[in-house]
């Protein structure tokens, strides 16, 4: 059919999308301003829709004329708690809030896929669901979208992500498909170490959570370096520390934050289990306690092999053979819960770069000047068109 091709006719519209999703950044899983802007785009395409009673998130469907099998199409939504610091007049309008990761370009991509799928969906042999999800950067928001009748009789699924994330010297427009591990669990843990407060200047008459909370940010780290096989990727990373309001006072209280990520399931059970046992007897030690919460993410994302063949061939119609790395040296230690969609059907992720020195596009996600190359917008929407195409024929 090659109804794909027609995608590179959106390219202005798709920009104009993006950037009007760019300004409106919202975090979690009320996203009321993102939602209504997808519900008036699919509403003018005439394709029926349903909405979440759990959150912000949208299910649509396009149904082929035909019956066949059904294929599932995600986009993420939320965006991140970060003030812009880009100097463009597409800037966010929500201060302290910013696309940081595109999120609103993965909405773009799918809004421009959807409108060339529902102009031939009498060629269509099958269905397409589409997926507009909350709470990506939380882990928590594919498990509403399940709950709520999102993977329901879906055969095979299908996401994407752009920029730099899987490594920023991949020119842009290149697509990036491996079988397999191709990103990280990720998890949260928070530890509160409670001790007994006092003046500085007499620290034997309290407990010192600070003290404390020093030990057991050094003993973690033995866990990479003495309790995982050298061979097996894993990260413990503290990310936040909070303690203390006075320079001469012991606080009562210290509590630490950070994220563990890893490519296979026990050593992330691993790691969960030995941060509170570490964190629990070192606090003990020092006659302290401390209390653990292990914030269960996502797990790692596991691409099925024939699902990625199906997307590899895709991709080398859509961007050009010479333009798709089915082979990266390791899997990435970001996370993403698109896992849990491929617990439930076999299917893909894969990356579209963005990264264009020339345009400062090749800076790190979650940064205050992440953007992307918009000029590669309409490739993403083909991918989506192509896969579809491909698997529904």
């Amino acid at each position: 059919m090659n109804m794909w091709k027609e995608c590179k006719s959106l390219q202005e519209e798709l920009v104009k999308t993006r950037r009007e999703l760019h300004q409106i950044p919202e975090f979690g899983f009320d996203l009321p301003k993102t939602q209504a802007y997808v519900i008036r785009i699919l509403e003018e395409l005439e394709i029926p829709y349903k909405c979440s009673s759990k959150d912000s998130g949208i299910i649509a469907e396009i149904k082929g004329e035909k019956p066949g099998k059904t294929v599932a199409l995600r986009a993420d939504m939320d965006a991140l708690k970060i003030q812009e610091e880009n100097d463009v007049d597409y800037k966010s309008i929500h201060d302290g809030f910013m696309h940081a990761c595109g999120h609103d370009t993965h909405i773009t991509m799918l809004l421009g896929a959807a409108k060339i799928l529902n102009q031939h969906k009498e060629d269509l042999q099958g269905t397409v669901k589409l997926l507009f999800q909350t709470a990506e950067e939380l882990a928590k928001g594919s498990q509403v979208m399940i709950e709520e009748g999102g993977m329901d009789n879906v055969d095979a699924v299908f996401g994407q992500h752009i920029g730099s994330i899987m490594n920023k010297d991949i020119p842009s427009g290149k697509v990036i498909i491996v079988p397999g591990c191709c990103m990280a669990s990720y998890d949260r843990f928070s530890i509160k170490v409670n001790g007994h407060g006092c003046h500085g200047s007499t620290p034997e008459k309290g407990i010192d959570p600070v003290n404390i909370a020093s030990h057991i940010v050094i003993a973690l780290q033995e866990i990479i370096a003495r309790e995982v096989s050298a061979v097996k990727p894993a990260v413990i990373t503290i990310g936040m520390i909070h303690g203390g309001v006075a320079y001469n006072a012991i606080p009562s209280i210290v509590e630490i934050e950070g994220t563990i990520r890893a490519l296979e399931e026990p050593v992330r059970q691993h790691l969960a289990k030995r941060i509170k046992e570490i964190s629990e007897q070192t606090a003990k030690t020092f006659g302290g306690a401390a209390e653990v919460e292990i914030d269960w993410g996502a797990p790692p994302v596991t691409n099925d092999n024939e699902m990625v063949e199906l997307a590899t061939n895709a991709a080398k119609e859509v961007v050009g053979e010479t333009n798709v790395v089915t082979e990266i040296p390791a899997p990435n230690m970001g996370g993403e819960d698109f896992a849990y969609y491929l617990q439930k059907a076999p299917g893909a992720f894969f990356f579209l770069s963005s990264s264009n020195p020339e345009k400062h596009t090749d800076i790190p996600h979650h940064n205050p000047h992440f953007n992307v190359d918009e000029d590669v917008l309409y490739k993403g929407s083909a991918m989506f068109v192509k896969i579809v195409e491909d698997y529904l024929k």
